[in-house]
C-alpha cells in the first residue's frame, strides 16, 4: 500500500517543482482574487429575478459583459507590451472592485449595461497583463506547467467562490456584489506589496522599437487559425455563466445552493488533479491533447439534459471538467512559446480576446436557442461543435509546432 501512495507523493511533487517564486505570487493573487467569484456566475439569477430581465434580456447584458471584455483584453495586451504589467494589473483590480461595488446598487436598466461594460473593459484587461507577467517569469520548459498552476489558483479559489455565492444569494444578492468587490481591491493590495519581476524592466522607448522588430499576431496564419478555434470553443464555454444556470433551475429544479455546489465539483477536480494532469503529459503533441480535450468538453455539456439528479449532473461536469484541464493551460502554454519577448502581451490579449469575444455571441445564441427550442437542443448542439473542433485541432497541430520568432519577421504596423 505504500508504494502506490508514495508513487503518487512523487508525481504531484514533481508536478509543482521547477516554478519560479514570481508565477507562485501571480497565483497566490488570483487565488484571494477568485475567492470572491460570486457575482457573474449569478448575473442571470440576478437580473431576472431582482431586476425584472427576461432571460434573454439577462443575455444581452451578458453579451454586452463580453463587448466590453473582448476590447479590454486587447487593451490589456497592448499596455502590457509598453508598460509594466504589474501597474496594469493592478489598475485593472482597483477598477474592477469598485465596478461591482457600484453595480449591486443600479437599477436602472441603461446604468445596468454602461457599468457591466465598463466593468468588463477594466476587468479583463487583467488577463493579458497576467498572462503575459508569468510567461515571463517561467522558462519555456515549465511554462505550460506555469498556467497550470495559475489555472490551480483560479479554480482553487473558485471552488469557494461560487459555493458560497450561492448561499449568500439566498440570504441577499448584495453580499455577492461586496465580496466580489473586496477581493479584487485585496488581490490589488497583495500584487503591489509583493510581486516584483524577475526580468529586468526596459523603457518604454526600448519596449516600442523592440515590439515593432517582431512579428504581428495578426501575421501569424497558424495562431489566428488557432485564434478561431479557441472563439468556437469558448462559445460552448461561456454557456456556463449563462444558460448552465439556467438548465439546472428550470430543467433540474436545483436551488441556488446546489448550483454553487455544482460549479464546485468542476473547481475541486482542477485543483487535485489538473497539475499532475499536466505534468504527465508535458511531452505530448499539445495541439492533439487540445483536440482530445475540447472534444471531451463539448461532450460532456451535451450530456446534461439526458439524465437527472444531482449524482447525475456532478458526472457530467465531472466529464467536460476532464476536458477543460486537457485543454486551456495546453492551450495558453502554447501560445505563449509561440509569441516572440517584446509582442507576448499582443499575442495573449489577442489569445484572451478571442475566449472573451465569444461572450458577445454566446449569452445571445445560447438564452435564444434555449428560449425558443429548449435545453436539449441547446446542449447537443454543443455537443457538435465537438466534433468541429476535434478536427480542427488536429490539423492545426502539424503547422503550430515552430514558433514564429524562428521565422523571418517583416515590420509590423500594429
Amino acid at each position: 500500500m505504500l508504494r502506490p501512495v508514495s508513487v503518487i507523493a512523487r508525481n504531484y511533487r514533481e508536478a509543482f517543482s521547477g516554478l519560479p517564486r514570481s508565477v507562485w505570487l501571480l497565483a497566490t493573487a488570483s487565488l484571494v482574487n477568485r475567492s470572491g467569484t460570486m457575482v457573474l456566475p449569478f448575473l442571470a439569477l440576478f437580473l431576472t429575478e431582482k431586476r425584472g430581465f427576461t432571460t434573454t434580456e439577462a443575455g444581452q447584458v451578458l453579451a454586452c459583459y463580453g463587448l466590453g471584455g473582448a476590447a479590454g483584453t486587447y487593451l490589456g495586451g497592448w499596455l502590457s507590451d509598453r508598460f509594466d504589467a504589474r501597474r496594469v494589473m493592478v489598475a485593472s483590480l482597483i477598477l474592477t472592485g469598485a465596478g461591482f461595488l457600484i453595480l449591486g446598487r443600479l437599477e436602472a436598466r441603461w446604468a445596468i449595461f454602461v457599468t457591466i461594460f465598463f466593468l468588463s473593459l477594466v476587468g479583463e484587461a487583467f488577463r493579458p497583463a497576467n498572462s503575459s507577467a508569468i510567461a515571463a517569469a517561467s522558462p519555456p520548459a515549465v511554462r505550460t506547467k506555469a498556467f497550470a498552476l495559475y489555472r490551480l489558483a483560479i479554480n482553487l479559489g473558485m471552488s469557494l467562490g461560487p459555493a458560497l455565492g450561492g448561499f449568500l444569494a439566498e440570504i441577499n444578492y448584495s453580499w455577492l456584489f461586496w465580496v466580489d468587490g473586496a477581493t479584487c481591491i485585496l488581490a490589488a493590495g497583495f500584487l503591489w506589496t509583493f510581486f516584483r519581476p524577475d526580468v529586468p524592466m526596459v523603457s518604454r522607448e526600448e519596449a516600442l522599437a523592440a515590439a515593432a522588430a517582431e512579428r504581428s499576431p495578426w501575421r501569424d496564419g497558424p495562431f489566428m487559425a488557432l485564434a478561431f478555434l479557441m472563439f468556437v470553443l469558448a462559445v460552448v464555454t461561456f454557456q456556463i455563466a449563462s444558460t448552465f444556470p439556467l438548465t439546472l433551475r428550470d430543467f433540474h429544479h436545483f436551488s441556488k445552493g446546489e448550483i454553487g455546489l455544482v460549479l464546485g465539483v468542476n473547481t475541486l477536480v482542477i485543483v487535485l488533479f489538473e497539475m499532475v494532469l499536466v505534468h504527465r503529459l508535458s511531452g505530448r503533441d499539445p495541439l492533439k491533447v487540445v483536440a482530445a480535450g475540447s472534444f471531451l468538453f463539448c461532450f460532456g455539456m451535451a450530456l446534461l439534459p439526458f439524465g437527472s439528479g444531482f449524482a447525475y449532473v456532478a458526472f457530467t461536469v465531472f466529464v467536460w471538467t476532464i476536458g477543460e484541464m486537457l485543454t486551456f493551460p495546453v492551450l495558453a502554454g502554447a501560445v505563449a512559446n509561440r509569441a516572440g519577448e517584446a509582442n507576448r502581451g499582443r499575442y495573449m490579449g489577442i489569445f484572451t480576446l478571442s475566449f472573451e469575444g465569444a461572450f458577445v455571441i454566446s449569452p445571445l445564441a445560447g438564452t435564444w436557442i434555449y428560449q425558443h427550442f429548449g435545453p436539449r437542443t441547446l446542449w447537443s448542439g454543443c455537443g457538435a461543435v465537438g466534433f468541429v473542433l476535434l478536427a480542427g485541432y488536429w490539423l492545426l497541430s502539424g503547422v503550430f509546432t515552430s514558433p514564429s520568432r524562428a521565422e523571418p519577421a517583416p515590420p509590423s504596423g500594429d
